[in-house]
């Protein structure tokens, strides 16, 4: 037998696993209905709007400009971001900017209809999690199996 017969043959069976995987993802797939759906708007609209705020204050602060109002909900963000360095609001706005980027990203996928689906496993992510975390793609298993593929 030529050597890379072996080779040959792990590649076609990986290939083959990863075609039932997909296969049965496809089998799988469900969607929310409507009102999950307008529920899980909702809670994207106001995680964005907040994020969107706490952008707006670490700009504000990355920038050197001062104008809060101490009774200000948010004055304790601010309070905050006044002790940090330049290099750590920047990275806080930059991780909160990939924030509302995945947010939005969450609307988009509402307006599909593929909203709550795991792009890995096809099956819908549990409204625990999606709750928790709105802008979520993968589903605890999945985000488990790439974790240990790290």
């Amino acid at each position: 037998m030529p050597k890379d017969y072996f080779k040959l043959k792990g590649l076609c069976l990986y290939l083959q696993n990863k075609l039932n995987i997909i296969e049965m993802s496809t089998e799988k797939k469900m969607h929310y209905n409507q009102q999950d759906l307008s529920e899980f708007r909702a809670i994207i609209m106001a995680k964005l709007e907040e994020a969107k705020e706490n952008y707006g204050y670490l700009k504000t602060s990355y920038s050197g400009e001062n104008h809060t109002n101490d009774t200000s909900p948010t004055f304790k963000l601010m309070e905050d971001a006044e002790s940090l360095s330049k290099e750590d609001i920047g990275q806080l706005l930059d991780r909160e900017r990939k924030y509302i980027e995945n947010l939005e990203a969450a609307l988009v996928r509402i307006e599909n209809k593929t909203y709550g689906i795991c792009r890995i496993t096809g099956t819908l992510i549990p409204k625990e999690r999606l709750k928790l975390v709105p802008h979520a793609t993968l589903s605890i298993e999945a985000k488990n199996m790439q974790n240990k593929n790290k």
